[in-house]
């Protein structure tokens, strides 16, 4: 998967994205990164890139050509035209699907905005999809491109050192990720629940989609009318 960046603050995307596990998989070069900044291509003295908005209002907006030009030397080098991600408020709410639909794609593009926004001609000329983390405004795009690399990345082979760890978690099936131990057995008299003691697999599997549903339920309900139930799972979940 390679990423690329268009922002005026490549250092905060480069910071956030070269630790953890996303930077351990940058190095062994499961994912690439690339940082684009836009002043670089605003041709001027002081690498300016926005101005007034027509017509009056607050603020200033990003304009159109360097941002196109910071998109141009990107995707010049690419066999098809790429999905341009334009974070905003406006978007489409990123989701585990969008994660696993993003995921199968060789490169991304993510525009980051700042201002009043950026001038609305480039963003009709490049961005395929527009996409908002919540409902809720920030002071640019950074956050939200790096949130979407890092539910993505997860998803790309060999990035977890647990193959299965994406598999099975928070979302899966459409249900909440059932409460996880770890040692000691009691903490501050608080005890694991026994099944996971018991080494009976089949009782610790159905006791771990129980609690996922149950979670779903009290935590995400909405979520439950599109969750892959079957005819036991239902039955759980009718006698709670």
């Amino acid at each position: 998967m390679k990423y690329h960046v268009l922002t005026l603050f490549p250092e905060m995307i480069e910071n956030g994205m070269k630790t953890s596990i996303t930077g351990r998989a940058i190095e062994e070069g499961k994912i690439f990164l690339d940082s684009v900044n836009i002043r670089d291509y605003a041709f001027n003295k002081h690498n300016k890139v926005d101005d007034y908005p027509y017509g009056g209002g607050a603020g200033m907006v990003m304009q159109a050509e360097p941002v196109y030009l910071a998109y141009k030397s990107v995707s010049e080098h690419m066999d098809k035209k790429p999905k341009v991600i334009y974070l905003t408020p406006q978007g489409s709410v990123f989701s585990q699907k969008m994660a696993e639909e993003l995921a199968v794609e060789d490169e991304l593009v993510f525009l980051c905005g700042h201002y009043e926004g950026i001038d609305e001609r480039v963003i009709e000329e490049i961005v395929t999809d527009n996409v908002s983390i919540g409902d809720y405004v920030l002071t640019g795009g950074e956050l939200p491109a790096m949130v979407m690399m890092d539910a993505i990345s997860r998803l790309v082979p060999g990035v977890l050192n647990n193959e299965h760890s994406a598999e099975f978690e928070s979302f899966q099936d459409n249900l909440l990720e059932y409460p996880q131990y770890s040692r000691p057995e009691v903490w501050r008299e608080k005890r694991v629940p026994q099944v996971l003691m018991s080494g009976h697999h089949a009782n610790i599997e159905r006791w771990r989609r129980q609690q996922s549903i149950l979670r779903t339920k009290e935590r995400r309900p909405e979520l439950l009318k599109d969750a892959d139930l079957d005819d036991a799972d239902k039955l759980f979940l009718k006698s709670i």
